[in-house]
């Protein structure tokens, strides 16, 4: 049977990602697993990812939970850092 961990290392996003889009979409991270690999393939789905990131990041901020907001723009700069297709105006 195939695990979370196992889906997670077949995924072309890291496991804070995954979290990450887990978080915003409230889906579990075996669904955001095949979100991302299915938006990383789209037309303008790397950026839809890294919206999602900062979407997170603007509410943490909102809420006034900078450490969650901190956490986030982490996984952001690891994201763009990985994955430059996702600058907007790129593709």
């Amino acid at each position: 049977m195939i695990t979370l961990d196992d889906m997670e290392d077949m995924c072309s996003l890291t496991r804070e990602e995954i979290a990450a889009v887990a978080e915003h979409d409230h889906i579990t991270e075996a669904a955001a697993v095949a979100e991302v690999e299915r938006l990383m393939h789209e037309h303008g789905g790397p950026q839809k990812v890294q919206l999602k990131i900062c979407e997170d990041i603007r509410a943490a901020l909102h809420a006034d939970d900078v450490a969650h907001a901190k956490a986030l723009f982490a996984v952001l700069r690891g994201y763009m850092t990985a994955h430059p297709e996702a600058v907007r105006g790129s593709g």
